[in-house]
């Protein structure tokens, strides 16, 4: 027991330190489920001592949640209210660095009417388009980690009980956070340095396109010119290094808008407002979804196609090897935060500015001008297998495989 408390201390202390890097004086906002709420108690106290003059604690419940989305009518759960847009850009413009810890079970809201999810995955992107901007260009620190309710744990290992389920998928958890060994931070940054050695060589290849090809997928994916790789830790306005996923062991970058030609399929369920969507497929013409078909959840699917324009375009590539340390844990999370970083995957929805030159600094109409999509929403879904095969295509059209069966190719 003791050695489990010293790795969740150490999951904590990571969380601060590499996760937020928490300034002296600075201060953290957190946003989790009351599950995770020993997690919560230990980040606050190491960001307290690592000098941080206010932590904020947002907290919610499953099942409140639950009930609220039941009962509501849809016109009521459309409304965000003005003071809680505010607290929340304060935060902001005092560039606190904002933790999120997801808990929920990824079939937290399973058989609530699609309209009225639809509803609320619309009022809250378009309530928080501002502070989504402000992530986007990495304005200020943020953070995203995991910590494990019992309806989560029990979708991961249904065969235990309740207590031991929570355990295994903590102690999951801090495997894949690297919490589990004698020096995390060293870890870290060791982990920094290889991402980083790929996002050099992406950067330095300047591809005008991707094609991929697996069974199932068959597109091309053209990128915008001056886009940039990126991967592991990243720069906020104030110059400071901060870590946005943990776990992490992808790179990635933008694709051109109406750039994307092609079908792709799904290689992992795809958990998205509590609901479970699976053995789905996409047909791009010019960027746009055009067609669309899913055995499950086909209606959470049309419901977040139909988010607003953009949501039926493409924000993000991510590139991660089919060989990498949460893949080869042959465990399906049933959470986007750890089954994207077991496979490659691509996003619907807005771009981050960071991943063109100059974007940090760009409206989002100019960002909108240079290629990027623009969406309430950013949803990313797993496509990678060991039987993917991606290549990068340069100017001339000559091609140089970068994944082959599902793994760097360099």
């Amino acid at each position: 027991m003791k050695q489990f408390e010293e790795k969740l201390e150490k999951y904590a202390g990571l969380l601060v330190e590499t996760g937020l890097n928490v300034q002296k004086d600075g201060r953290v906002f957190i946003r989790s489920s009351v599950d995770a709420l020993p997690l919560i108690r230990l980040v606050t106290k190491k960001a307290y001592e690592k000098g941080a003059k206010e932590v904020k604690v947002s907290m919610t419940d499953d099942a409140l949640t639950r009930m609220h989305a039941e009962n509501q009518s849809r016109e009521e759960l459309s409304t965000i209210h003005q003071w809680t847009i505010d607290e929340r850009m304060y935060y902001s413009d005092e560039k606190a660095g904002f933790l999120s810890i997801t808990s929920s079970s990824p079939e937290l809201l399973k058989g609530v009417d699609p309209e009225k999810l639809q509803a609320m995955q619309v009022a809250s992107g378009r309530a928080f388009k501002d502070f989504s901007n402000r992530i986007q260009s990495d304005y200020h620190s943020w953070c995203v980690a995991g910590y494990p309710s019992v309806e989560w744990a029990k979708l991961v290992y249904p065969d235990k009980d309740d207590d031991e389920a929570v355990s295994a998928l903590l102690d999951l958890i801090l495997y894949t956070v690297r919490a589990d060994v004698e020096d995390p931070v060293a870890a870290w940054e060791e982990l920094d340095r290889s991402l980083h050695e790929k996002v050099d060589y992406l950067n330095g290849r300047k591809y005008k396109a991707l094609r991929y090809e697996a069974p199932g997928t068959d597109f091309v994916m053209e990128l915008p010119e001056g886009h940039l790789w990126a991967g592991a830790s990243s720069v906020n306005e104030d110059g400071e290094r901060f870590m946005a996923n943990m776990p992490t062991e992808e790179v990635f970058s933008v694709p051109k808008k109406t750039g994307v030609n092609g079908y792709v399929s799904n290689t992992l369920p795809l958990s998205y407002g509590g609901n479970i969507i699976d053995d789905f497929k996409l047909t791009f013409k010019d960027g746009k979804v055009v067609d669309f078909e899913a055995d499950t959840g086909y209606d959470v699917l049309e419901n977040l196609l139909n988010t607003d324009e953009g949501a039926r375009y493409l924000g993000e590539v991510a590139l991660v090897p089919h060989d990498s340390p949460i893949s080869n844990t042959g465990k399906l999370f049933y959470n986007t935060l750890f089954d994207e970083n077991a496979s490659c995957h691509i996003a619907l929805g807005s771009a981050y500015a960071f991943c063109i030159e100059g974007g940090k600094s760009m409206s989002r109409e100019e960002l909108e001008h240079a290629g990027l999509n623009d969406s309430i929403s950013h949803v990313d879904f797993m496509i990678g297998s060991e039987k993917l095969n991606i290549y990068g295509v340069d100017e001339d059209g000559r091609e140089e495989k970068i994944f082959e069966k599902g793994n760097w190719a360099f």
